[in-house]
């Protein structure tokens, strides 16, 4: 029972992401969905800043608490470990969500490209920031990033072990191509409002910070193993010939 309620429970957690990330993609490009980051519940200049940095803040905190080692070593006393990452997606997701149904847009038009050939190239690069952000999750492992291949492996009853750490695909070139993904989904746009701009700033400040912890743990994790490959490989722009610094912080 407790197999089969942990493997419903994964696929839950997984179809909520699913949905939360397709509709990321429909709010910030404000197109398909109810909700966009330039329409929705309606309110104040300063109302709506403060209820959008809250929201943002919200993601923040959850997205950064719960991806720490230490908050994971007393987390999974509570719950099974095998469930630690679904849970942890599933209340990243619900967040993003709770974000999209709240958020209080910004209308101040910050630039716009209108319909011309500028605008087709913004929707072009808009659409290859997110298929970066999908395709590099596979360049990893999908799977155990959201949480299936732990369910799956308890429900074999087989031991989990972390998959081997690999730089394949374009984690030869990049060390981050998720995050640059999420970068250049956020920013390119062909019509860019106050909202727009907030919601780009803030997420982008979000990642690069996010990454310090992520590679801290990582180093930790990983020991002389990532700090090579952090020498190595720039963490955003590929192809990048290394500095005599040696850091990686391009």
């Amino acid at each position: 029972m407790s197999r089969t309620f942990s493997f419903v429970y994964g696929i839950v957690c997984y179809f909520v992401f699913l949905v939360s990330f397709l509709y990321a993609i429909g709010f910030v490009g404000n197109f398909a969905v109810p909700r966009t980051i330039d329409s929705g519940l309606q309110a104040s200049s300063s109302l709506a800043l403060i209820v959008d940095l809250i929201l943002l803040g919200l993601f923040a905190v959850q997205h950064t608490i719960m991806a720490r080692q230490g908050f994971k070593r007393v987390w999974t006393k509570i719950v099974p470990v095998h469930l630690e990452r679904s849970t942890y997606v599933l209340a990243a997701s619900l967040l993003l969500l709770l974000l999209y149904w709240q958020w209080r847009p910004l209308p101040a038009v910050v630039w716009d490209a209108g319909q011309g050939a500028a605008a087709t190239l913004l929707w072009i690069v808009y659409g290859l920031g997110w298929f970066l952000v999908f395709i590099s999750t596979f360049m990893i492992n999908h799977f155990d990033l959201f949480g299936l291949r732990q369910i799956w492996i308890y429900a074999k009853g087989e031991e989990y072990q972390h998959p081997k750490f690999q730089t394949t695909a374009l984690y030869r070139h990049l060390r981050h191509p998720i995050m640059l993904g999420f970068i250049i989904a956020f920013w390119a746009t062909p019509r860019m409002t106050s909202g727009h701009l907030l919601f780009a700033i803030a997420t982008t400040l979000y990642i690069l910070v996010g990454i310090r912890f992520e590679e801290h743990d990582l180093m930790h994790f990983l020991g002389k193993e990532y700090k090579n490959y952090r020498q190595r490989v720039p963490m955003f722009v590929p192809f990048l010939k290394r500095g005599g610094s040696g850091t990686g912080e391009e």
